[in-house]
């Protein structure tokens, strides 16, 4: 891949300034995927057993979407450090993508992985939000015969209720969403919008009016109000 000549003045300039991880960590948080991954990587050669080089590196495989790249980082954490959550979690999220992109019966072998890595992140911390909104999107995603299950849905959104009052407001509105009863996910919403006014529980309700309810009027209401 050819950088542009501002990126490659910027990187001789830091590189006097800074080592490769350090680099890599500049060039990630500006989304400099590419660049980050060589300096993350040649930090790697000299320090294989770092995890945090590690963890970047999946995290950039994530975000061009290399499943398999990222899910083989994932492993490589979670087999070194079993007690951390968020290393299942993570795991369990790029699988799950993989397992979108792959045939059905492929797919049907990785759920179950999936939902364990999941579950192992929520059993390790349970303050961990992000593994309980994956769980409850899993549970609505999947159909009942491979594991679906509204009622499990439920219990991970309240245990994101008992953590985040906005969280398991805006998980149960997902799953009447799912279940398009929309007049009860809109009850969900507003409640959340009431209590956050932020910029994801307006989009949630936008969209419900948008979307399912067909509803613009009270859409347009809803925008002019949190604008002003």
């Amino acid at each position: 891949m050819v950088f542009p000549k501002s990126i490659l003045l910027t990187l001789f300039f830091l590189a006097t300034l800074f080592n490769d991880f350090e680099l890599g960590v500049h060039l990630f948080n500006n989304q400099k995927w590419d660049a980050a991954k060589m300096k993350f990587q040649n930090h790697l050669k000299k320090y294989p057993n770092d995890l945090k080089t590690i963890e970047y590196l999946g995290d950039i495989a994530g975000h061009q979407k290399n499943w398999d790249v990222a899910i083989d980082y994932y492993g490589r954490l979670k087999a070194s450090v079993p007690n951390n959550a968020d290393y299942h979690y993570k795991y369990g999220g790029v699988l799950g993508m993989k397992a979108k992109i792959t045939s059905k019966w492929k797919a049907l072998g990785m759920i179950g992985e999936v939902e364990d890595a999941f579950l192992k992140a929520a059993q390790l911390d349970e303050g961990h939000i992000d593994c309980r909104w994956a769980l409850v999107q899993l549970y609505m995603e999947l159909p009942g015969i491979v594991g679906g299950s509204e009622r499990k849905a439920r219990l991970y959104a309240q245990e994101l209720m008992n953590l985040s009052k906005i969280d398991g407001l805006l998980a149960f509105g997902l799953i009447e969403v799912y279940q398009k009863r929309y007049k009860k996910a809109e009850e969900y919403y507003v409640k959340a919008h009431l209590t956050g006014n932020s910029k994801t529980t307006f989009q949630k309700l936008y969209q419900l009016y948008q979307q399912h309810l067909k509803e613009p009027e009270k859409a347009a209401q809803l925008k002019a109000a949190f604008e002003k």
